[in-house]
């Protein structure tokens, strides 16, 4: 799949999601938060199973299964983080009875941004 291909597959994935959230906070649905996140769940295990083809077809060439999880381990980490992510803010929208402080949902995703934040610019530096 090409660059545009995917750039316009994510694209197309948040427009099916922020029209289930219009629906869904106009109150012209009665959909539970997990169903309105659907989208982003599929989108999240299309993105593992893509690491996961990744690491096949590149490990057919070379020997080293270690050195393959330990270049792909970031990506791994960045979809199960967004996944956590999206579970947190379910739960504290879904289910208000269990008085989820706000600070506890956005865990993961004070830990996803700075590392992101790290990883790339680790990158930069290497490249240059």
């Amino acid at each position: 799949m090409t660059l545009v291909h995917r750039a316009l597959f994510t694209w197309f994935i948040i427009l099916v999601f922020c029209i289930c959230l219009c629906l869904r906070l106009e109150n012209r649905t009665q959909w539970n938060y997990f169903i309105v996140f659907i989208p982003l769940w599929i989108f999240d295990a299309i993105l593992l199973i893509y690491v996961i083809i990744k690491i096949v077809t590149k490990w057919r060439f070379l020997e080293r299964l270690k050195e393959l999880i330990h270049f792909y381990q970031w990506n791994f980490a960045v979809v199960l983080l967004k996944i956590a992510a999206e579970i947190c803010i379910c739960l504290k929208i879904e289910y208000p009875h269990m008085n989820l402080s706000i600070y506890t949902v956005m865990i993961p995703i004070w830990i996803l941004l700075p590392s992101t934040i790290i990883y790339v610019f680790i990158n930069l530096v290497k490249n240059e």
